[in-house]
């Protein structure tokens, strides 16, 4: 997914995992791969430009995948918005949730699930 990214957009694309990611229950781990893929295509559509970086942290019974732009250079490229929500909506149905924000210059994205 990350290398698709890079191949895509000429960007780096930075991964830190912390914790084993392998032993998550299914829900939770579709969670954070739709999260990702869907953060990392926000950023291809609303930010060329821009680099990620994905950090993945593995506690005792939560998780948590952060994807932070850097911001790039901002395209006209609208969407309807579904993305978020529909990140959101899938963090909740499984007792998480999906917070996202404006940083230096970019964006994040954090979602919290049960591990």
């Amino acid at each position: 997914m990350t290398s698709k990214f890079h191949s895509l957009t000429g960007n780096p694309c930075q991964v830190d995992v912390f914790g084993e990611a392998d032993a998550l229950p299914a829900e939770a781990r579709l969670a954070v791969l739709r999260t990702a893929r869907e953060a990392l295509t926000n950023v291809r559509k609303h930010s060329p430009g821009a680099s990620v970086t994905l950090t993945f942290h593995r506690r005792d019974s939560w998780c948590e995948l952060e994807v932070v732009d850097s911001g790039g250079t901002p395209s006209s490229v609208t969407g309807n918005g579904y993305g978020l929500v529909g990140m959101r909506e899938r963090a909740e149905l499984i007792g998480g949730n999906l917070d996202t924000d404006r940083t230096d210059g970019g964006f994040r994205v954090r979602l919290q699930v049960p591990a």
